[in-house]
C-alpha cells in the first residue's frame, strides 16, 4: 500500500491502524512540510514500513511509487482553512495538481486508488437546519481549502468515469485524536490548558462540526478498501455534532479548568456555521460502527494522549503560537 501524506494527522493515524490490524506492507510517500512529523512514525516495524519523502506534484516520483504498489490511499493535502485564505497557492498545488499526478499515475498501471476528502466540499448548513450532507448532496465550497478538495473529488470522478480508473472516495467530518498538529483547534486548546494559556474562541463558538476520533475514521477507510464498491463516495462521521464553545468547555472541565476560562477572538472571514454528516450508506453497506460513539470518551483519550506526549508536540508549539499572535487569535 502506497499512502501518500502518511506523516500527517489522519494520515500517520492510518498508517498505525494498519499495520496492527492488517498483514499489508506501507510505503508513505510525504513532503514532510509542516505538517508532516517523523515523529508520528517512529517505531514502527522496518520490514514492513518505510517513508519516502517527496511530493505528490513529482509526476516521476509518483509514477515510480504507485507502479510499485497494488493501493494508493491519496491524504495528502494542504487542509488549514486559515492558511488557505492567506496563500491559496500550495493548496492548488498539492490539492488539484498532487491529484491528478495520482490519477494518471494509477490509469497508466491500472492500479486501486482510494481518495480522502473532507465535508467542508459541501459548504455549510444552517444551525437550526435538521438536514446532514450525504452523498448525493450538491458541492458548496466557501474557501480556498474547501473548494480545491472539491476540485480534487471531481477529478477522481472524472478519472473514473472517463477511463475506469478503479477508485472510491471518502468525505469524513472533523477529525480529532493523537498526533494532530498544535495549529488545529482541539489540539491548541489542550496544549494552551497543558501550559496555563487560557483557549481562544473564535466569535461567539455558535459554529458546529461533527466530531469523529481519528481511529474510527481509518477504520471506515480500511472498511472501504475491502468491501466498497469501484465509483463509489462513502460519506464517514459518527454522530458527533458539537458547537466550537461546547467542545471548548468540555476540555477545560476534563482538564479541571473553569468552563468558562476561554477568551472570544475575532471570528475567521467566511467561517461555516454547521457541518453534519448523514454516514447511513457506509453503516448498511458496508458494516462499519465508530469504537468511540461517545465524543466525551475520545476526548478524554486525546487529551491523556497530549498529556503524555509532549516531547511530541512541544517542537511546534511556540512557533504556532507566535504565528496566531500576529493576527490576534
Amino acid at each position: 500500500m502506497l499512502v501518500t501524506g502518511g506523516a500527517g494527522f489522519i494520515g500517520s493515524n492510518f498508517v498505525h491502524h494498519v499495520l496492527d490490524h492488517t498483514d499489508d506492507t506501507i510505503t508513505v510517500l510525504d513532503a514532510m512540510t509542516y505538517a508532516g512529523n517523523a515523529a508520528s512514525l517512529e517505531g514502527l516495524p522496518t520490514e514492513r514500513f518505510r517513508l519516502v519523502k517527496g511530493s505528490v506534484c513529482d509526476a516521476a516520483l509518483v509514477d515510480e511509487l504507485v507502479a510499485a504498489h497494488d493501493i494508493t490511499v491519496h491524504f495528502a493535502a494542504e487542509s488549514h482553512n486559515d492558511n488557505s485564505l492567506n496563500d491559496p497557492s500550495p493548496f492548488v498545488q498539492t490539492n488539484i495538481v498532487g491529484t491528478y499526478e495520482l490519477l494518471q499515475a494509477v490509469r497508466r498501471h491500472e492500479k486501486r486508488y482510494h481518495h480522502i476528502s473532507t465535508d467542508e466540499v459541501y459548504g455549510d448548513l444552517e444551525l437550526d437546519d435538521p438536514e446532514r450532507f450525504t452523498e448525493n448532496t450538491p458541492y458548496n465550497p466557501s474557501s480556498p481549502y474547501s473548494s480545491t478538495k472539491a476540485g480534487s473529488d471531481l477529478l477522481v470522478r472524472a478519472w473514473v468515469r472517463s477511463f475506469g480508473v478503479q477508485a472510491t472516495l471518502s468525505n469524513c467530518s472533523n477529525n480529532y485524536g493523537p498526533r494532530q498538529h498544535v495549529e488545529k483547534f482541539i489540539p491548541r486548546q489542550i496544549t494552551n490548558v497543558i501550559d496555563g494559556i487560557r483557549p481562544k474562541l473564535y466569535g461567539t463558538g455558535e459554529n458546529v462540526r461533527d466530531w469523529i476520533h481519528v481511529d474510527d475514521h481509518n477504520a471506515a477507510v480500511l472498511r472501504i478498501l475491502e468491501a466498497g464498491r469501484i465509483g463509489e463516495t462513502y460519506l464517514i462521521g459518527a454522530d458527533g455534532e458539537k458547537n466550537n464553545l461546547e467542545v471548548i468547555e468540555l476540555i477545560l472541565t476534563l482538564m479541571g479548568q473553569p468552563s468558562n476560562a476561554y477568551d472570544h477572538v475575532n471570528d475567521r472571514p467566511g467561517h461555516d456555521m454547521r457541518y453534519a454528516i448523514d454516514s447511513t450508506k457506509l453503516r448498511t453497506e458496508l458494516g462499519w460502527a465508530p469504537r468511540f460513539s461517545d465524543f466525551e470518551s475520545g476526548l478524554s483519550d486525546t487529551i491523556e494522549w497530549y498529556r503524555s506526549n509532549e516531547d511530541w508536540w512541544r517542537p511546534m508549539k511556540q512557533a504556532t503560537e507566535a504565528k496566531y499572535a500576529k493576527t490576534g487569535q
